[in-house]
Formats: structure tokens, sequence, C-alpha cells
């Protein structure tokens, strides 16, 4: 369906890639974090490390909700705040008819080092106007830091931090809906599903996202998040299907036990784990006739070659990407090349399910 004229498609609101024009990518955003990090460890006083930490907290918060500057510059810690779920809470401050209250989920390594700060007794007494400062002030010195970079300071505007922060997530296939509702963006209806997800459940995958990125817990690089739709079970293993929140279905097959052990049924939220070497890639124009019950048309966006295996990265139609090691034989055997049309395919037994 068109969309309304002078509104964008949710894709391009969102950077869907990085690219050094319009924002940074994540190895820019970690060389920029650890210049701010020198920079209030240089301050030779104490008002003015304070001051500079205070910069450093309004950097943390766009970089990691993507929130707007004004946003967080309207934030009361000591109310929206929750160190205990690891939660911050924008616009409780807001009005109008349309005024909605957004919790967005944070690492558990950035809540606690956020609280460390706040606990320091020369901010006690203000903590609420904590973040009470000028935002042409905030705005000279994100500028200033990404000059220090070697950036272009309009790379360091609070907006383009922000805008920095939708494409990373996507580009760690952070699903568009859980992305959007992070930003503060309308939710798109999830017309390809067949199940509905609550906002506990869109805020539970959140928080998956968000501990997967700051611990990098597994080597898995293709990791769907999902509710079960249908279990199969049979005499020694069970057929599941789950459904992604951008509405892809993926078939695993698990032992019973497992089934059992890992408490599942219809509905259960869960993430399925498919590493790149058991992932193939086919160049055919018809979907793939084979006994693989997983087989998702893309198109390679990435290639990085090694000796003697080649990575490919493949976005499919919802945005998702995955990626597949092949020994560089088979990808010149097939002509593999970026920008070219692929089936990916992988059977249920390659894919692991995880209870969350």
């Amino acid at each position: 369906m068109p969309h309304a004229a002078g509104r964008k498609p949710a894709q391009e609101i969102i950077a869907a890639e990085t690219n050094e024009t319009n924002c940074l990518n994540t190895l820019q955003l970690g060389k920029l974090e650890q210049s701010y990090r020198e920079w209030v460890n240089s301050a030779q006083r104490s008002d003015v490390l304070l001051s500079r930490k205070r910069i450093l907290m309004i950097f943390l918060l766009i970089r990691y909700t993507g929130a707007r500057l004004n946003e967080v510059l309207e934030l009361n810690p000591s109310q929206d705040m929750d160190f205990s779920r690891h939660v911050v809470s924008f616009g409780k401050t807001g009005t109008g008819k349309d005024h909605r209250i957004r919790e967005v989920q944070i690492s558990e390594a950035l809540s606690s080092e956020i609280s460390q700060l706040l606990s320091d007794p020369l901010l006690q007494s203000s903590q609420s106007r904590w973040f009470q400062v000028d935002p042409g002030h905030i705005r000279r010195k994100f500028y200033e830091r990404a000059a220090s970079c070697g950036f272009s300071p309009a790379l360091g505007a609070p907006d383009a931090i922000r805008r920095s922060r939708g494409a990373e997530l996507l580009q760690n296939n952070v699903p568009l809906q859980v992305v959007q509702r992070m930003l503060g963006h309308s939710t798109p209806n999830l017309t390809a599903s067949y199940v509905a997800f609550s906002d506990e459940e869109l805020q539970q995958a959140s928080r998956f996202f968000i501990e997967k990125e700051s611990l990098r817990k597994t080597s898995a690089r293709n990791i769907f998040f999902g509710k079960i739709r249908m279990i199969q079970t049979g005499d020694i293993q069970s057929k599941i299907v789950m459904l992604t929140i951008t509405g892809t279905a993926v078939t695993a097959v698990i032992t019973n036990d497992s089934l059992a052990r890992l408490d599942l049924g219809i509905g259960s939220l869960i993430t399925a784990e498919v590493k790149a070497p058991w992932v193939m890639l086919q160049k055919d124009s018809d979907e793939p006739d084979c006994t693989a019950e997983n087989r998702f048309h893309g198109t390679i966006s990435r290639m990085t070659r090694g000796e003697i295996m080649t990575e490919y990265t493949v976005r499919l139609a919802d945005g998702t990407e995955m990626c597949s090691v092949v020994t560089r034989e088979s990808g010149k055997r097939l002509g593999l090349r970026k920008g070219e049309p692929v089936w990916v395919v992988f059977n249920c037994f390659s894919v692991v399910l995880h209870r969350e």
C-alpha cells in the first residue's frame, strides 16, 4: 500500500544502513564514546569533572536509547529511571491527547554506571535538576567531541547519534517494530503476523536484544526472537514453528525431553539460533525444491572474503540480515555477488531454541 503523501516509510525514517554521510557506524560510535570518557578523566577540578560527567551521561543515554535531546533533558532520575529493571521512562512530563510514556530498556552495565554516578553526595541535592542543561551548550560539546575524533561535527550532533543508534539496532537484527518502539516512532500493525505481540512482549524483546548486545553471550550470528505458533509432537521429537515479530516463520525440531525441560507451549516467547556454517545459499530464481524447512529469499548485502571461506550477509525482505559462511570455491561456482538475489536455506535440525 502506498504511504500517505509527505510521509516516509519506517525504513527511511530510521536509517537502515550506516554510512559516512548521515550517521556513524558501531566502531565510530565506540571511538566517540571513548573520547567522552577520556575527556571526563582529564578534568582537573571537581566542578569541571561534575559538568563533564553530566555531558557524558546525556551522550550515553542518547547513544544507547536513541532518545531525542529534549527527552533526555526532561528526565528526573529519581522518578524516570528504574535501576532494578534497567529501564528509562521518557515522556512523563508530556501532555496532549496522543501523549504516551515510553519505556526504553538499557543494559545492566549502563544502568549500574548511571546509578553509581547519581549516588555521588555532590548530586544528592540536585538530582531532580541533573539534566537541566542549556541545549546549546550540549550541542557545542557534542560537536567538539566529534571533531576531536576526526569526524564531521554534524555527525556528533544529538539527532545524528539518535539516527546512528537506530541504524545500529537494525543492523544487529533488532526487529523494526522494536526499534520504532525504542525510538518513539509509531509502531506499524503486525499485518504479516498470525499472532499479536503485546507491549510487554515487545519490551521483553527489547530487553533480550539489549542484553545480547551488551554481553555478547553467543557466537551464533543468526538469532531470531518470537512466539511459538504451533507444536506438533511425535513419539521422540517435536516440530516447533515460531513466528518472529516481523512475521517470519522459523521451523525447528527438538526432542520431546527438551520440549518438556524448556516448558514450551503455544505463545511461549523464545529465541532461535542458527550458526552461519549451517546456512546454505542457493541462486535459483524459484523457491528451492529441497527438504530444508526454512527457505527465505533475500539479497546479498555484504561479502567478506578470506583465504578459504567467504562470509555472506543476506538481507531478507523483512529487513532481517542472515549470515552464511561458504568456501570461496563454492561461492565462485555459484557466482555469488553483492547485490544479487539468493535463497537462504537451513533445515529444522540446525535451529537451537532458548527459552527467555
